[in-house]
């Protein structure tokens, strides 16, 4: 691994959701069950848009997570329904919130094997967003837990809280690697603070989390899956730019 990973990273962060468990299609599947139940009030398309719409509107409100998510579904069903609907959508409605919070953890196939080779050398991280309880409560039900040096729940992914981070861990930007399936709030911040970031996408993607660029920087590199941290190269490219399999090139 010395060959692999800069001798200068002192500290690994990895993401959670859709990194190390699965999250996203808990979500596209009670996405699902709600569009169904309120087929009566509106084509699924325009359902699925409203809602859409007003949980990005609500985050700034109420944050990320079940929660958040179970009080947009409601507002969509009282804006759709012009405030029709009947006590039994919103039962409906919580018990898809219920099962969304209770839903039992799902570990990605290469999460243990990746953790444990790299907690042998690392200090390492989890770095999530979203509601502390609900995040609290899937990092128990993982046991992922005692892998981790330090736990950081944060309202926000952005290089303010990263920075933040940072000065407590009390280490510099060029010391920390991240790992996450988020360019956005995972891998952007981290390098813009002169940090290194690994993308490892996930089948399923937030829309509002989707980026579709190339992303030029040499501390930066896209995996397959999460093992191949342990199998290729993040030392600094020289002049060159990062391609999608993650293997650096001169510029021509």
């Amino acid at each position: 691994m010395e060959k692999i990973l800069p001798a200068a990273i002192q500290r690994i962060g990895f993401d959670a959701d859709d990194t190390l468990w699965m999250n996203e299609p808990f979500y596209k599947k009670a996405e699902a069950e709600y569009v169904e139940l309120m087929r009566s009030f509106a084509p699924p398309e325009e359902i699925s848009a409203t809602l859409h719409e007003i949980n990005i509107a609500n985050l700034g409100i109420y944050g990320y997570g079940s929660r958040s998510f179970t009080l947009s579904m409601m507002e969509t069903t009282l804006k759709l329904s012009g405030g029709k609907a009947a006590s039994s959508h919103i039962a409906a409605i919580l018990d898809l919130g219920k099962r969304l919070l209770r839903r039992p953890v799902e570990l990605l196939e290469d999460a243990v094997p990746v953790l444990e080779k790299l907690s042998e050398k690392y200090r390492l991280i989890l770095i999530t967003k979203g509601d502390l309880h609900e995040q609290e409560q899937k990092l128990r039900r993982s046991s992922l837990e005692h892998f981790f040096h330090h736990i950081e729940i944060m309202s926000e992914k952005n290089e303010v809280h990263y920075q933040k981070l940072l000065r407590h861990l009390e280490i510099a930007p060029h010391e920390f690697l991240m790992i996450g399936n988020s360019l956005k709030s995972d891998i952007l911040p981290v390098l813009n603070l002169g940090g290194y970031g690994i993308h490892v996408p996930f089948h399923t993607v937030w829309a509002y989390d989707h980026l579709d660029q190339e992303v030029t920087h040499p501390n930066y590199r896209k995996l397959a899956k999460l093992s191949e941290i342990l199998e290729k190269s993040l030392q600094p490219a020289t002049h060159g730019r990062c391609i999608p399999d993650g293997t650096a090139v001169p510029k021509q």
